[in-house]
């Protein structure tokens, strides 16, 4: 596909969504952050997306190529932190700015759509977790985890669902092990960590899922003007 296509595709969809008559009803918005294939896979997290929508409310799931940019901006700590050598971090550098490339168009046009917001650039979710949790945890999700819950919480997204194996210990520590600290900086944080696991009760899992439903605010209409 040429530049100028792909162009056009990007802003043809983002006007067909703007544009879309939607019902005058507001949902509860639920964000689901995790462990990456957890997050992602309905058969890890026994369709967890579904099971949100099914209850009346509207799940959100942050951008899967930041988990990309994550993965290439470690190297910057590398090199700061952990004695790795300077080209290290400019590699770094350089990937998440060809990865950028694919996606500063699409922010561009998000930024003027009625209904939706572009994605937070990688630099923006580091300064924004950088005093909760040092940047060096970079094993597994590390730092990203706690700056997904971060993102979704400024953004009008109170409520998460934190999820992970049952014995990955990395994002025990980012995820659950953060909660305490980001419900005392953002009072209105409405966070459940639900391990998944062969050996964990589903029905333990979607009573955890069902008590952060009931205590989930109502959310904007897409269409409703901010005040």
């Amino acid at each position: 596909m040429s530049i100028g296509k792909y162009h056009k595709t990007i802003r043809g969809i983002v006007k067909d969504f703007d544009e879309l008559p939607l019902l005058p009803v507001k949902k509860p918005r639920v964000g689901v952050v995790g462990e990456i294939l957890v997050k992602f896979h309905p058969t890890a997290n026994n369709d967890i997306f579904g099971t949100i929508e099914r209850e009346g409310a509207e799940c959100v799931v942050p951008d899967l190529a930041d988990f990309f940019f994550y993965s290439f901006s470690t190297g910057i700590v590398r090199h700061q932190k952990l004695g790795f050598p300077s080209k290290t971090e400019r590699n770094a550098k350089i990937l998440v700015w060809a990865l950028e490339l694919y996606r500063n168009y699409m922010k561009k046009v998000l930024r003027k759509s009625r209904r939706f917001t572009p994605p937070s650039s990688i630099y923006d979710l580091m300064k924004g977790v950088n005093d909760i949790v040092q940047l060096g945890n970079i094993t597994g999700e590390g730092w990203f985890l706690t700056a997904e819950m971060v993102e979704l919480i400024e953004e009008g997204v109170p409520s998460i669902a934190c999820v992970q194996p049952f014995a990955c210990l990395p994002n025990h520590v980012t995820g659950k092990g953060m909660i305490k600290e980001l419900r005392a900086r953002f009072p209105e944080a409405n966070i459940a960590a639900i391990d998944y696991d062969p050996g964990s009760s589903e029905v333990n899992q979607l009573n955890r899922l069902k008590l952060l439903l009931s205590n989930a605010p109502e959310g904007r209409h897409p269409d409703e003007k901010e005040k």
